[in-house]
């Protein structure tokens, strides 16, 4: 009894005198100092004394050859040298995939329980490592290693971003964050036509309907021909509507018809009760393909549609009246029929409105990337700075994307401030108002662009500053700036100037059954839906469809994506 409580009594004059029992040699550096990955001295762009090594699992595109043509390697590039330099990180690969078998990759490490020290993951695979306690508790790291860039881009998410990587009051991976403008698809419409034919900005379906016959038969183009569309359709290359894996920068497709009547196909939606199901296969979604069937048979709708090369060319071309994309349009076709046509006054509208008088489209998720940390890997802080870094050196426009492409960068996550575009918006209309300067936004380096458009927007903007018709604007003056002044302006504005009642979907992500079952039974979907509206098979098609969407794998789908959102 003397012995043991002599022995209780020199550990504890050990840990008093700031000691350490056992201590490996890693705990020794640590406390030492020569690893800033003690959370006390935490420091989000710090260089490591000592070279700390990071194996990742990366996703690399064999047939870009931006890398091979600067004489570099993947582990050898601009991106991995800077690095060395400003972090003494180096970067080694566990596994490399290519785009088409990265998800398999991923995969095959998680069941093997052979997880390499970071890679990217999506939210279904985050959730199995979790559930197999094979990951890093990242509380600690996101909260003091975050930069505060990165934190104020995560925080414009109004908590999803990190809802979603969250299990339990822990952090369990770093999330990435893009636009959620990208995914709400607004009317652009020829104003200088509507004014032509003496008509109104439409505000239901209806409405729509009496301007895109207007705009088919009246001879909007003044050239004496019945060569106008009323309302473009999607092409050979984009979609009747956005889905839940493809959730944003939809052309030209339906998105907007479909909110209009509360219908919400390739979304998994809550009904209400807890219950997850597929928009698809809800009666609403019926109701509105019987309407754009309608519309298609009465000449409203490009009757082209789904056949068509680009749609876009008949925007270019000055004979579409309206098409549905996001705000960013005049990177697309828009900038090139001004040109065209100086007086081509294109402008978007957050319309058509529901059957309660409120715009209700479908939303994207602000997040759908995720950086991973293996647990018990010495340095979880690195994947990390490795973010911290790349927003930095982004700003400063370090690197040169001809000398290999940005998807190079280890452990790229895409952050951009879910706002962006709303905020940039405010932000010029406060330039343009006299009330702010270029330099008062010198502080927001998550708003990359902001400094530089706020710096040249009176240099395409004309007087008065508050409209936004194409006669107030100067092209000439600098095309590259209009084009981002005017996507913002114009197609920014109805963002900003509406409530957005916008429908998030239950996930983003496939489910297990989803990898080898869905991409069936989308071709099943795209196919009878297409036919549906194109008059080429009976409503009541969409009935059949349903069941066989059923049998085909959907019920056991639903009960994946019920199990999922329990979690």
């Amino acid at each position: 009894m003397l012995k043991r409580s002599m022995v209780l009594i020199f550990v504890i004059m050990l840990l008093l005198s700031g000691c350490s029992l056992g201590e490996s040699s890693s705990q020794k550096k640590k406390s030492e100092g020569t690893s800033p990955s003690s959370m006390e001295d935490a420091d989000p762009l710090g260089k490591y004394d000592e070279t700390v090594t990071i194996a990742i699992g990366q996703e690399i595109d064999p047939s870009d050859t931006s890398l091979s043509e600067a004489g570099d390697t993947p582990l050898d590039n601009q991106y991995t040298r800077n690095i060395k330099e400003n972090l003494n990180i180096e970067v080694d690969h566990a596994f490399t995939a290519s785009p088409s078998n990265y998800r398999q990759k991923v995969s095959l490490s998680i069941a093997g329980n052979d997880i390499p020290d970071a890679m990217i993951v999506n939210a279904v695979e985050l959730r199995q490592m979790v559930k197999a306690d094979q990951i890093a508790d990242l509380t600690d790291v996101y909260n003091n290693y975050a930069s505060p860039v990165i934190k104020r881009i995560v925080e414009s998410t109004d908590g999803i971003a990190m809802d979603a990587v969250t299990f339990d009051g822990k952090i369990m991976a770093i999330p990435n964050v893009q636009l959620s403008a990208d995914g709400v698809h607004l009317l652009w419409i020829r104003k200088d036509w509507l004014d032509k034919l003496e008509l109104e900005v439409p505000q239901t379906v209806e409405d729509l309907e009496k301007v895109a016959k207007a705009f088919a038969e009246e001879d909007p183009d003044g050239n004496g021909k019945a060569d106008t569309i009323g309302l473009a359709g999607p092409d050979v290359k984009t979609k009747l509507y956005a889905n839940f894996l493809e959730s944003t920068n939809n052309l030209y497709g339906f998105d907007g018809i479909f909110g209009a009547c509360n219908a919400y196909p390739g979304y998994w939606l809550d009904d209400g009760s807890g219950n997850q199901v597929y928009g698809s296969i809800l009666p609403e979604t019926k109701e509105a393909l019987g309407k754009l069937r309608d519309m298609y048979a009465d000449g409203l709708i490009d009757k082209e549609m789904g056949v068509r090369e680009d749609s876009g060319e008949s925007v270019i071309a000055g004979k579409t009246g309206m098409f549905f994309a996001p705000w960013w349009m005049p990177y697309g076709p828009i900038t090139d029929a001004v040109t065209e046509d100086p007086e081509a006054n294109w402008q978007a509208y957050a319309v058509p409105l529901d059957k309660d008088g409120k715009f209700s489209p479908h939303l994207s998720s602000p997040t759908n990337s995720f950086v991973v940390v293996r647990k018990d890997y010495e340095h979880p802080e690195a994947a990390m700075k490795l973010l911290n870094n790349l927003m930095a050196e982004d700003a400063k426009g370090t690197f040169d994307a001809s000398k290999g492409g940005p998807g190079y960068y280890p452990l790229r996550l895409v952050y951009a401030p879910s706002d962006e575009t709303e905020y940039s918006v405010l932000a010029l209309r406060e330039v343009l108002e006299g009330n702010k300067t270029a330099e008062d936004f010198k502080d927001k380096p998550e708003y990359k662009l902001l400094v530089k458009d706020a710096e040249t927007i009176k240099d395409v903007k004309t007087e008065p500053y508050d409209k936004y018709d194409i006669q107030y604007w100067d092209m000439n003056a600098n095309k590259g700036q209009w084009t981002r002044a005017y996507a913002l302006l114009v197609g920014g504005s109805p963002l900003t100037d509406n409530e957005i009642n916008g429908v998030y979907s239950s996930i983003y992500n496939q489910t297990k059954t989803m990898e080898d079952r869905w991409v069936n039974l989308k071709k099943l979907e795209d196919e009878t839906f297409l036919k549906i509206v194109m008059g080429q098979e009976p409503l009541d098609s969409f009935d059949k469809f349903v069941e066989e969407w059923k049998k085909q794998g959907g019920d056991k789908i639903t009960d994946e994506v019920n199990e999922m959102a329990k979690q």
